[in-house]
């Protein structure tokens, strides 16, 4: 019976240091699994545009090409024309890799694919009469929106508001006027006032003087 008992612990301690040795492998390959994930992952995200880089290196260099030969023909309209060609091959390319520009110009406002950097008075509410900065799609997907200047037209309620306000600092300044006139009249009729208690003070004593020259003679 002890042999049996001995028998059955021998056989559960190799079953166990079995398991425990797979978990530590399990253990050591996810470990190593991670490590190689995260740097395929970052090798992927450094040379993810590769590609696009090397497509527009031949762009660069027609670019650089143009600027050597204008500063050594001194001809700017050649150049001129060198960097509309460029821009062209540029804006190509990165029609290929899906950016497309978005509509401004004649186009109604749309918040989710414009930005309003400036409003102007006019009757036709919302129309988008000038592109300040192209907005563009990448994919569908709005990468940038396009800075526009939009009209507004002017509500009646603000008109009035701005008439009534207008009415109010002429009413205001005729007040003012009428104030400072009624100040100028008192001050006029003030004056006058003095003056003519002057005179009664001056006829007065005149008077005084008289009636007592005439006790004197007689």
């Amino acid at each position: 019976m002890k042999k049996k008992n001995t028998s059955k612990h021998t056989i559960e301690k190799q079953n166990y240091e079995e398991l425990w040795d797979k978990y530590v492998r399990l253990g050591a390959e996810f470990d190593n699994y991670k490590k190689r994930s995260l740097k395929e992952r970052g090798d992927f995200i450094k040379f993810a545009n590769e590609g696009l880089i090397i497509e527009l290196l031949s762009i660069l260099d027609n670019f650089e090409r143009g600027i050597k030969s204008a500063e050594q023909k001194k001809d700017y309209d050649l150049l001129h024309q060198g960097v509309d060609m460029i821009s062209k091959q540029l804006h190509s390319l990165l029609e290929t890799k899906g950016l497309s520009r978005i509509k401004s110009k004649g186009e109604k406002f749309d918040p989710h694919q414009h930005e309003a950097v400036e409003v102007v008075d006019g009757d036709d509410e919302g129309l988008i009469i000038e592109e300040l900065q192209p907005g563009y799609f990448l994919s569908g997907r709005i990468v940038r929106p396009a800075r526009v200047k939009v009209v507004k037209v002017k509500q009646a309620s603000e008109e009035g508001k701005e008439k009534k306000e207008e009415n109010g600092d002429i009413e205001d300044k005729e007040k003012e006027e009428e104030t400072e006139e009624n100040r100028e009249e008192k001050e006029n009729k003030k004056k006058e006032q003095e003056y003519e208690a002057i005179e009664k003070k001056e006829d007065i004593e005149e008077n005084l003087d008289e009636d007592g020259d005439n006790n004197d003679l007689n």
